[in-house]
């Protein structure tokens, strides 16, 4: 803490100040807030974007470089527990089995076949 300088103190305050207002902005109205149909619907595809944005450079990218899908089991867990996903998407344990099966994939071509 003796290392840390007054501009970084108060730009780390600076920083919280404006997330907390930010984040509690709807709490602090008076009135009820009514986000329009159209940012509804675009805010449900919303996780599955960030998702998707954080996990396909891990599947299919290598040290930088683009993997050859028939030999990564990266590529072949995420197609297996996709298609376990399709299949049984109704259930409610669709998400749990997806991670399970992809997993149940994944971890014998790694470790079996050094994938």
């Amino acid at each position: 803490m003796a290392e840390t300088d007054g501009w970084t103190l108060l730009a780390i305050l600076c920083l919280t100040v404006v997330s907390v207002v930010t984040r509690s902005f709807f709490f602090i109205s008076e009135r009820p807030w009514k986000l329009p149909n159209w940012a509804q619907r675009g805010l449900q595809y919303a996780p599955i974007a960030a998702l998707m944005a954080v996990i396909t450079p891990d599947i299919f990218m290598l040290n930088g470089q683009l993997t050859v899908p028939w030999r990564d089991a990266r590529v072949l867990a995420a197609i297996v527990a996709a298609l376990f996903y399709f299949w049984r998407r109704q259930s409610s344990l669709a998400m749990l089995g997806t991670i399970a099966v992809g997993m149940v994939v994944y971890l014998p071509l790694r470790l079996g076949l050094g994938w």
